[in-house]
């Protein structure tokens, strides 16, 4: 998407894009320079926009050689108001996120750095200062091969979990659904033939070896995360085989003549 930025009192062209970290290339006195908002650092590592700002001023009062690393800017909000904020070069962000702690924070960092890095080898690879234009296609470019970099891990992610076997929660799941048939077709909790550990044992061991039978494993807990919902289905629509339903009806069906007595 192509924007606009108020840099010294000057609108100058860049392309934003949301899928690339909010790494941004703008033309300054001709050099292509790689930047990141202010209010996109907020946003990322979780804090106030306001405190950012008051952060980069900080820096900036320590040391007037720092100005060049904070490039001040604006940007409109959705009232239609212009507010201040920074784009950030490589360096800038670096002295910002130096304090900036936690495992979120130091993924964030790593995140950017090699976002970056990736930028500036485009850059470096141009024999002669970027156009505008010219700037405009490097960056679409870049925001093409993240995109597909993106596609890549999130393919690779998904067969991963497709063929990785059950987790623990999913494995309890899975057996108490099985203990659910089982119980169901013994005819339930209290039935003779539940209370029957050798009838009760059987039924178990005919549900499990069908579960195991059906994917080809020794256990069920082998089976993959993808075929979860099938295996439920299976339990859904299990039956005993007849010599055993007809063993569970006889003595589910027998009377106990000392409590008659």
């Amino acid at each position: 998407m192509l924007g606009t930025m108020f840099i010294g009192g000057q609108t100058v062209p860049c392309l934003k894009n949301e899928e690339d970290l909010g790494i941004e290339i703008i033309n300054i006195k001709g050099q292509a320079v790689p930047v990141v908002t202010s209010r996109k650092v907020a946003d990322d590592f979780e804090k106030q926009h306001k405190h950012v700002l008051e952060a980069i001023e900080n820096i900036k009062a320590e040391n007037s050689a720092v100005t060049r690393m904070f490039i001040e800017s604006s940007y409109k909000a959705g009232t239609g108001k212009n507010y201040k904020e920074y784009l950030l070069t490589r360096d800038g962000f670096s002295l910002l996120v130096m304090g900036f702690t936690g495992p979120k924070a130091l993924n964030w960092k790593l995140k950017y750095i090699e976002a970056f890095n990736k930028m500036e080898e485009h850059i470096k690879g141009q024999a002669k200062p970027l156009t505008t234009e010219e700037m405009l296609e490097l960056q679409f470019k870049y925001a093409k091969e993240v995109k597909e970099e993106v596609r890549e891990l999130k393919d690779d992610f998904n067969s991963f979990k497709d063929n990785a076997p059950l987790f623990n929660v999913e494995c309890d799941d899975l057996m108490e659904r099985v203990r659910s048939i089982a119980t169901k077709i013994l005819g339930g909790y209290g039935s003779p033939a539940y209370k029957n550990r050798s009838l009760s044992s059987r039924v178990y061991s005919d549900i499990q070896y069908q579960i195991r039978r059906e994917f080809q494993v020794r256990k069920y807990k082998a089976i993959k995360r993808k075929d979860l919902e099938k295996a439920l289905e299976i339990l859904s629509n299990y039956k005993a085989p007849l010599v055993l339903a007809d063993e569970i009806r006889q003595i589910n069906n027998q009377i106990d003549f000392e409590e008659v007595i």
